[in-house]
């Protein structure tokens, strides 16, 4: 199998799967949204999902992704090393969840009281439980990438949210309300980590002859954790502390209106997290058979299809964001339209980032990657500090869009650095591409003001997709044939 079909076959896995789970998501987003929950219980959820989310960055430390490294390495060149790698990497793993979580469910009402939501005590005692089985989650998931079989983490991601739905609703209806809410997302975390360990086990750690392990190899993996480390909780703090931000200046209806921003974005953004995660495990390995022009050729096309995709996506995110939201969860959340329409320029920015951090990882580059990381979350932290008080959710908008934005540039020099791809080629794509987004822009924007429901709103977005489907056939720049072929 070749290179090419080899990430085209990990590509459609995991879009299909994050499909599966993104759908799931957004079923789960429209009934807690419209039906189960109140805008302030709504907010409140996502909330304490945020501060669960900066505590689980403690159960990793980078960890993971080093082992997942290694891994992508050792299976090219010395495979009797993975058991050991397998067992280090968990057991420190496992270490840390303990610490962690055992500190969240002891202190869970001393931290609600620290960030001023007492109503959340609750919450963050079933979330402290909760952790425990999403970082196993999380690292069964990362490290089926190391071994370049997305398929699998597919599987996990796609009982952890499937069956998160089922138990959400059943528990709410019962009138467990948000605390039940939160339950089901315990529930369908520890049938996920069940499924996750069993494969890992089966497929992977008694599969390869144990050559038993050095402590240089596990130093080594703990070195590189380091810069991972301080990545990936920078990532995480982006992603989360401007919902705690939010939550701690204003209110939970605020939280709602961010939140649902946010979560629009991530159902957007479902295909160039599949195509990154799939196709960043491939670097290493050109890495590793010094074909460094091979990986530049590759990560050119990977990011013509996803500007391709996401600058005319954004655009349109612009357009409808006003009557979509208002028809689709209610005017209730009139309050996230401007919120949606920044964040539609942050969909691109991170559309270019899902195919490019990753691949730095398994490059050797995540030092790189850590300081740019570690400066721009900083500044986004301060920026809500500033502008969030002044400009309400918009503010958290806003320094999330502006920091981003920088983040991505130099990433994408980085990889330039390491690579040395076609950079004049991937410029002249863009001016295409904005001007066939231009093109279907205005076609929409004529109509937007006559959408009035549901079909007449879809009817838009319909022809709005036409319309770009045809221009960039027209252009040139996608022979249609050919990636049907691909993708079929």
């Amino acid at each position: 199998m070749s290179v090419t079909e080899r990430i085209v076959d990990g590509f459609k896995a995991t879009l299909g799967a994050r499909l599966v789970t993104n759908l799931a998501n957004g079923v789960l987003m429209l009934l807690l949204a419209r039906e189960l929950l109140t805008p302030d219980e709504y907010g409140l959820l996502f909330f304490v999902i945020a501060v669960i989310g900066v505590a689980g960055m403690f159960t990793d430390l980078g960890i993971g992704r080093s082992a997942a490294r290694y891994i992508s390495e050792s299976k090219e060149t010395d495979s009797g090393k993975i058991p050991y790698l397998l067992r280090a990497s968990l057991g420190f793993r496992l270490v840390l969840i303990g610490i962690v979580s055992t500190t969240l469910v002891v202190g869970h009402e001393q931290l609600a009281a620290l960030l001023e939501t007492p109503e959340a005590a609750t919450l963050l005692l079933v979330g402290g439980v909760y952790l425990v089985f999403q970082s196993l989650n999380s690292y069964t998931q990362t490290v089926f990438q190391g071994f370049n079989q997305v398929e699998l983490s597919a599987v996990v991601s796609v009982v952890n949210n499937v069956t998160r739905v089922g138990f959400v609703v059943a528990f709410t209806v019962l009138g467990l309300g948000v605390v039940g809410a939160m339950m089901g997302y315990l529930v369908g975390a520890v049938l996920a980590a069940g499924v996750g360990i069993v494969l890992l086990y089966r497929r992977f750690y008694v599969t390869y002859d144990d050559d038993g392990g050095e402590k240089t190899l596990r130093n080594r993996m703990l070195r590189y954790s380091i810069p991972l480390t301080a990545s990936t909780s920078a990532s995480i703090l982006d992603n989360r502390i401007d919902t705690i931000l939010v939550g701690f200046f204003l209110n939970p209806v605020a939280v709602s209106y961010y939140v649902l921003s946010k979560q629009i974005s991530e159902f957007v953004l479902v295909p160039a997290g599949s195509l990154g995660f799939s196709v960043s495990p491939t670097y290493g390995e050109q890495k590793a058979n010094d074909a460094l022009e091979e990986a530049a050729r590759i990560y050119e096309s990977t990011l013509q299809y996803v500007l391709l995709l996401y600058i005319p996506a954004a655009v349109g995110l612009i357009l409808v964001a006003d009557p979509a939201i208002r028809l689709v969860f209610g005017a209730d959340y009139a309050g996230a339209v401007p919120v949606l329409q920044l964040m539609a320029i942050y969909v691109i920015f991170q559309a270019i980032t899902n195919v490019t951090t990753n691949g730095l990882d398994y490059l050797g580059r995540a030092s790189d990657r850590a300081i740019a990381k570690g400066v721009t979350s900083a500044a986004n932290a301060v920026l809500n500090v500033l502008l969030i008080p002044r400009f309400g959710v918009a503010g958290a908008a806003f320094a999330t869009v502006v920091t981003y934005g920088i983040y991505t540039a130099v990433n994408v020099f980085v990889m330039y650095r390491e690579i040395a791809f076609d950079y004049g080629g991937v410029g002249r794509s863009i001016a295409l591409i904005a001007l066939i987004s231009a093109g279907m822009g205005v076609a929409v924007l004529i109509l937007v003001p006559y959408v009035s429901n549901l079909i007449a709103l879809a009817g838009v977005i319909a022809l709005g997709v036409g319309i770009w489907g045809c221009l960039i056939t027209f252009s040139g720049l996608v022979d249609p044939r050919e990636t049907l072929a691909l993708l079929t």
